[in-house]
């Protein structure tokens, strides 16, 4: 009778990925935030795709779950922009528009053509109608005359013959944008939508960044110094890059890494009533001159002196300024 040795299995290597998931959650005592350097090597095996769907899954929703600090989005950030290819364009105002609206009408896009028309080089960025019921620049692009690109090539194109430009994320960052389109597998937002406001992929002057939850602005304006970027960093109508006219506005500010605040009153005495349909046509017929309507006016005009109070304006000076911009604007789209 022939015997078998007994079978002897080797244990199998742990995945490199898991240290990071394990990192964020071992439990109430044992888990931690990442630091920079790991959050940096973590992103950077994401955007590899070194990481099995189960890893990812877990570990967007355990940031999600805690929240993510400032130095997680400064090394998710860094580990962004090492993998980047842009060429080398000149950009004033890197605006990211990942929110979408549904009490207002995105009046922000009148504030950003504005100042692209008087010369401010605005680069804007999205990732698509990822939840249902809300309004998204992506959707008005065309509406408005503002480029929509696909490639950098095309964004240095229209930069240089209209001031601005729009890319969607999926063309540029395809792996974040399949992130962001997790949220209606995952069930909740992921730490994407954060780190998207934060990239300024072309190295603009000022970034301005729209955070709606309450205590995620600070955050984001640390991620911002610690990168040594110039930043401004507010509550915008919707979590877009909108000053809501009807509130005080906090700007968390930051330049050259060092952090700042200001903050503007509220333009109005009284909160305007929210319209019951949001109609694409106002947009238009607002720009041309054919309608006048008070709160659109003060959110943009309020808006665009953000912007250039970004590129180093005082308050006063900015608000002058964007009014004078709104009434001399070219009104054809």
């Amino acid at each position: 009778m022939t015997e078998f040795a007994p079978l002897v299995t080797e244990p199998s290597a742990e995945h490199p990925f898991a240290q990071f998931v394990r990192i964020l959650g071992k439990g109430k005592r044992g888990a931690r935030n990442l630091t920079r350097e790991e959050a940096r090597e973590a992103m950077g095996m994401v955007l590899d795709e070194k990481v099995e769907d189960t890893q990812l899954g877990a570990f967007l929703m355990l940031l999600r779950h805690k929240e993510e600090s400032a130095e997680e989005l400064a090394g998710f950030t860094e580990a962004v922009r090492e993998r980047l290819t842009a060429p080398p364009l000149a950009v004033d105002i890197d605006w990211p528009s990942y929110a979408g609206k549904k009490r207002h009408l995105p009046w922000y896009l009148l504030a950003a053509k504005c100042l692209a028309q008087n010369g401010v080089r605005v680069l804007m960025h999205g990732g698509g109608a990822h939840t249902a019921g809300r309004l998204y620049s992506e959707q008005l692009l065309e509406l408005l005359g503002i480029p929509l690109c696909r490639n950098w090539q095309s964004v240095g194109n229209a930069l240089e013959m209209q001031s601005i430009a729009f890319i969607p994320l999926g063309d540029w960052a395809p792996q974040l944008q399949r992130m962001i389109d997790l949220r209606n597998t995952l069930g909740l937002r992921s730490p994407i939508h954060s780190l998207a406001r934060v990239l300024n992929p072309l190295g603009a002057r000022c970034g301005l960044q729209s955070i709606f939850h309450p205590g995620y602005q600070s955050v984001h304006r640390d991620a911002s110094s610690l990168l040594g970027d110039h930043a401004i960093v507010i509550k915008g109508d919707g979590g877009e890059v909108e000053i809501n006219p009807d509130t005080i506005s906090h700007l968390y500010g930051t330049t050259d890494g060092q952090p700042w605040d200001e903050e503007w009153p509220a333009l109005s005495d009284r909160r305007h009533v929210k319209p019951a349909t949001l109609d694409h046509s106002q947009l238009v017929a607002f720009w041309t001159g054919d309608i006048e309507d008070r709160y659109p006016r003060l959110a943009l005009i309020s808006t665009m002196a953000l912007a250039l109070r970004g590129l180093g304006m005082p308050r006063a000076e900015a608000f002058q300024q964007a009014e004078a911009y709104w009434v001399n604007r070219n009104r054809s789209i």
